[in-house]
């Protein structure tokens, strides 16, 4: 199974307390979604010196990523999906295609093509992976409630917390302990919607001051990374250490600039 996804996706860090306060606010206007309370494990690809992360925080108008995704532990007979996430000027572009694990870990491992899946969009993806050559990089997860808003089911946010990685044993069918992207509980709200949101939805929001925040899991995850690795003057492959939501936003500014003076 084969799909495109084109929509704009807004992100908000919020405490618990005030993610909690904003689906109390919103109230009987929005419902669970079809799918919701969840988690999510992700595999990202990179080059071997990391340059989709880098690039991409350095917020050019277009980037992309690919990633490997299921829904909790994967099993061989689990579907998972490859999928090569681009954005242009704000608006996300996600192509995808769906397969057993043991179908794509013979492709991305052996490099067994599976012509049963061939397409368009796994042509597009099976370019970008020989092009980069892409290799497993992180392993990241989170837990997911999913909403829609009632009457208006083009417009869908998710709230993600527990966000969570592992640099090693990077199997979707393995369950390693990961660590905690931050100490405390803090979640990500995601806005996805095809247009604008309807006032009274904006007003809610204004009224808990909530910001939009440019945030990417997998960016923080490296500047994290990268941010352990600078002060322990050790190789990439040190030990991941948590940091507080304060922490990791002073260190988006200065770690995006030490990036682009290392290139």
């Amino acid at each position: 199974m084969a799909g495109i996804f084109k929509r704009v996706e807004k992100k908000y860090l919020l405490t618990a307390k005030k993610s909690e306060a904003f689906i109390e606010k919103l109230g009987d206007r929005i419902i669970p979604d079809e799918y919701t309370d969840y988690t999510i494990c992700n595999v990202y690809y990179d080059t071997k010196d990391c340059d989709l992360i880098r690039r991409s925080l350095d917020k050019p108008k277009y980037k992309e990523k690919f990633r490997v995704r299921c829904y909790g532990t994967a099993k061989d007979d689990t579907k998972v999906y490859l999928e090569l996430k681009k954005k242009w000027k704000g608006v996300v572009y996600k192509r995808r295609v769906g397969m057993p694990m043991s179908v794509a870990a013979a492709y991305l491992e052996d490099g067994i093509y599976p012509e049963e899946y061939d397409c368009q969009i796994f042509r597009e993806i099976d370019y970008a992976i020989k092009f980069y050559d892409l290799r497993p990089n992180v392993f990241l997860a989170y837990d997911r409630m999913a909403y829609v808003v009632k009457d208006m089911p083009e417009i869908r946010f998710t709230i993600d917390q527990h966000i969570r990685s592992r640099k090693t044993d990077m199997d979707l069918r393995k369950n390693t302990p990961c660590d905690e992207l931050y100490e405390e509980d803090m979640r990500l709200l995601e806005i996805k919607a095809p247009d604008s949101l309807p006032l009274w939805f904006v007003e809610i929001m204004d009224e808990l001051e909530i910001r939009s925040s440019s945030f990417s899991k997998y960016g923080r995850v490296y500047q994290s990374r990268l941010k352990n690795d600078l002060e322990s003057s050790q190789d990439t492959e040190c030990v991941q250490q948590r940091f507080t939501a304060q922490q990791l936003e002073l260190a988006f500014n200065g770690i995006a600039e030490t990036v682009c003076v290392t290139d």
